[in-house]
């Protein structure tokens, strides 16, 4: 957490403030982030033009002209567009101090975020390259899920959170898709059949759509660029509910642990 569709609400909400912007310096509060912040950092980016911002899995990428700042959110973060003025609090370790008077402004209470300055592709960037395909990508299909798990005994949701397979699933959207597709999270990767995985592979597509449309799930302290809440936690049907009746048969819902993550899911709707 944020996964996918929270970087994606950040991107679009960040989008129109800082394309076309250019920034004036970046201040670094605390530079032990979960990769360190370079101590030259601010001297690369200051002076530099937003051309662009991308998202890629759970990164985003602000692209430049000599370069890109490659950023993550970690299990806690967000990224908010404020006044320059108001001052920052506790947990605001990076601003980048824009040329029409407001900051984007890192908040991260657990420093498991990142910021880190990228030159040449940034595709080809360690955290980036070994990434598979974007859910939404024509890439991402039953073909792609059978050709790249046949033989695997891992449990399905575990294949479906490596981020090799698909990028930027985690685990609340692998919970929730398995649930709409009808596919029990433990079943070994390896024996789902194409039908199912056309199920799950539209499933994904369908939760992580409904997520964005619905700003994002705020587990913790997620907020968007305006520093707004997202809603698709009221929308969960599994995650979080074990004991709760499941939404479809009325059986409750259970829970288990996968990979010292929770799983949830129902036994008899997922087989």
């Amino acid at each position: 957490m944020p996964e996918l569709p929270e970087v994606e609400v950040t991107r679009r909400g960040l989008t129109p403030h800082v394309q076309g912007r250019k920034i004036l310096r970046a201040v670094v509060r605390h530079a032990g982030l979960r990769w360190g912040v370079a101590a030259d950092l601010p001297r690369r980016v200051a002076g530099q033009t937003v051309r662009r911002l991308a998202r890629r899995g759970k990164y985003l990428l602000l692209e430049c002209d000599a370069g890109a700042l490659l950023l993550h959110l970690g299990m806690s973060g967000s990224l908010r567009v404020l006044p320059a003025a108001q001052p920052a609090g506790k947990h605001d370790h990076f601003d980048l101090l824009l040329d029409d008077g407001h900051v984007v402004r890192l908040t991260d209470p657990r420093r498991f975020g990142a910021v880190l300055w990228v030159t040449g592709d940034p595709a080809a960037h360690p955290l980036l390259a070994g990434l598979g395909p974007e859910p939404f990508s024509a890439a991402f299909d039953a073909g792609w899920l059978l050709e790249h798990t046949r033989g695997r005994s891992v449990a399905v949701k575990q294949a479906l959170m490596d981020s090799r397979l698909v990028a930027g699933i985690g685990n609340i959207y692998a919970s929730e898709a398995l649930f709409r597709a009808g596919i029990d999270p433990r079943a070994p990767a390896g024996r789902i059949g194409p039908a199912r995985y056309r199920r799950l592979a539209e499933a994904v597509r369908e939760v992580l759509r409904e997520a964005i449309q619905a700003g994002g799930s705020s587990l913790r302290n997620f907020v968007n660029s305006a520093g707004e809440a997202g809603h698709f936690q009221i929308r969960w049907q599994v995650y979080g509910r074990a004991g709760e009746p499941c939404p479809r048969c009325g059986r409750p819902i259970r829970s288990l642990r996968q990979g010292q993550r929770a799983t949830f899911y129902c036994p008899r709707c997922q087989r």
